[in-house]
């Protein structure tokens, strides 16, 4: 006889994406896990297993949590996994990054910066920088 946790259901990877997105989303505006659910009429926990993608989030859902969370739903699902499995290793550690404090810190900092000209110029820097592979050499 097989253990139930062995027949435990591992959440879809698009579950996970759109979950990632939320979080990251929502952690770009500064909003927390308690605040969003508020907004939405749900628990915190709830949110949780969203962004987690242990449960899937409704199209109603998704609606009431993009227009929370100032996005189109088609934001969602932006280079989504296709059958189940991520074809984009570079984005999945793209969405890591932004999720993490210094993602969060640098998104919520670049969005401060409303000179065109100034964010391409540290954009060079900042590729020259990874092309160099150091910040020692500039």
């Amino acid at each position: 006889m097989l253990d139930t946790a062995q027949h435990a259901k591992k959440p879809n990877p698009v579950d996970i994406h759109v979950g990632a997105l939320i979080r990251g989303r929502r952690k770009v505006l500064g909003m927390s896990q308690t605040t969003l659910a508020e907004a939405l009429g749900i628990t915190f926990q709830q949110v949780q297993k969203y962004e987690k993608g242990v449960n899937r989030v409704g199209a109603s859902r998704l609606q009431s949590i993009s227009d929370t969370l100032g996005v189109s739903p088609a934001y969602f699902f932006e280079d989504a996994p296709s059958h189940g499995v991520s074809n984009n290793v570079e984005k999945d550690e793209a969405i890591a990054f932004m999720q993490s404090p210094d993602g969060v810190r640098l998104a919520r900092l670049w969005m401060k910066i409303g000179d065109g000209k100034a964010r391409r110029q540290l954009l060079g820097v900042i590729e020259l920088v990874a092309a160099r592979g150091c910040a020692e050499e500039i």
